[in-house]
């Protein structure tokens, strides 16, 4: 890896050869067993365990360097790592070795009437590019997942965490070279900043797809700048309605999980609806679990005439993500108003409705217009790990090629193969 302290004046020849060298290490994956793919993975989980206390000395240098320059509490949560956290991510490595290796799996196949045979198979993509920010966990998922997969990464993780992802991307690197694959297989173009992320969202010859994972300004920013091909994910704007006949113990347990759990991530809850019909009945008892948790609450004239505490909402905050312990509630007077709410501030993540209403539920499913739609289960199930991908590459809220958590079968594209005997076509 280059030093950005002695590399050449010419950026672009550092960052180009990086490229090369991770395109270079892509066509041996493409071609490496399922044996070799996990044993690297097994590698990197025992080596993450192995210099577990260098990586959390690298984050507590991020980590002081984020509270100095007013990094916010929900971004400050993602950046840390821990010696649990990190065994978790070791884990979810292991995780990965027992999915099912997707590349050369037949998506369809058949034999024509003059005996050609012709098959569509799952290939990697290739380099997969991802920009991503205070995020060090994103670092090993991305890798883990694309060396399952048979592809290479060229890696973007912000200044917020560069301490703790230098040293992540040296123990991948070490990892996967140790049990002969490529080392240059993960790539970094962090030392170079934001010049380095520009370059990587314009280099074409080399990589494949991007992927940004982060706030809706650097997803925006990615979508609107790269010339690479681009799998959007999307912010967490991520709504619960409480309908007429939601069952209220249903509802303060699937709202408080949804907001409470982890605030910071994107399929934390960010607004609660209420049905006009219920809201007497189920916002006192909601709203007083989600308080007695830290919980500060923004309501509409209605939820404030209920629960005089909660601070008066503007028409800004129905399209925040907040990222931290604060909620959105509003009361709507039907269904169909808060299907009409929904549609103007969701981002297209997650979307749940807590109902005893059969017909409503599956109208919600039908028409509510998002990566994950959910009936009577907190938002916070929309997750790699929880859908049994292992990891996630990040949550789509695209409708091209993927949608939802990206796992394995997302980062692989197919190519046609096609077995004949001296055929010509007539």
């Amino acid at each position: 890896m280059t030093d950005v302290r002695t590399a050449p004046a010419d950026l672009s020849e550092v960052l180009d050869a990086r490229l090369a060298a991770a395109k270079e290490a892509s066509r041996r994956l493409a071609r490496a067993t399922t044996a070799e793919k996990d044993a690297a993975l097994a590698a990197i989980a025992r080596l993450l365990r192995a210099r577990t206390g260098e990586i959390v000395a690298a984050n507590a240098l991020d980590l002081e360097a984020g509270r100095v320059s007013g990094l916010g509490t929900g971004l400050l949560d993602r950046l840390k790592l821990d010696a649990a956290r990190i065994d978790a991510i070791a884990d979810a490595v292991l995780d990965v070795v027992q999915l099912d290796d997707p590349v050369g799996g037949t998506v369809s196949g058949r034999t024509l009437p003059n005996g050609v045979r012709i098959e569509q198979v799952r290939v990697p993509l290739g380099v997969v590019g991802a920009i991503y920010e205070a995020r060090p966990n994103v670092t090993v998922d991305i890798a883990a997942l694309a060396l399952k997969s048979g592809n290479a990464v060229a890696l973007r993780g912000g200044t917020a965490a560069e301490h703790t992802n230098a040293v992540l991307v040296d123990v991948l690197r070490e990892a996967i070279g140790s049990t002969g694959l490529p080392g240059d297989a993960v790539q970094t173009v962090d030392d170079f900043g934001r010049d380095g992320a520009r370059h990587l969202m314009r280099a074409r010859d080399h990589v494949d797809v991007l992927i940004p994972r982060g706030s809706a300004a650097l997803i925006r920013a990615v979508v609107d700048e790269a010339t690479v091909p681009v799998i959007e994910t999307g912010a967490g704007v991520v709504h619960l309605f409480l309908d007429a006949s939601a069952r209220e113990d249903w509802a303060v347990e699937i709202a408080h999980n949804a907001k409470v759990q982890r605030p910071s991530v994107c399929n934390a809850l960010e607004t609660l609806l209420v049905h006009a019909e219920a809201a007497d009945r189920l916002l006192p008892p909601v709203l007083a679990r989600l308080e007695a948790s830290g919980v500060t609450l923004h309501g509409d004239e209605r939820v404030r005439a209920l629960h005089p505490t909660a601070l008066p909402t503007t028409e800004e905050d129905w399209g925040i993500e907040h990222m931290s312990l604060d909620l959105n509630v509003a009361v709507v007077d039907s269904f169909d108003d808060a299907l009409v709410h929904i549609r103007r501030y969701s981002t297209k993540h997650t979307e749940s409705i807590v109902t005893n209403d059969l017909a409503n539920a599956e109208r919600f499913l039908a028409e509510v217009d998002a990566a994950a739609v959910m009936v009577n289960a907190s938002t916070r199930f929309t997750d790699g790990a929880e859908f049994g991908f292992g990891a996630e590459v990040g949550i789509s809220t695209q409708k091209l090629h993927a949608r939802g958590p990206m796992g394995l079968p997302e980062l692989t594209s197919t190519k046609w193969i096609v077995r004949g005997a001296g055929h010509v076509r007539a």
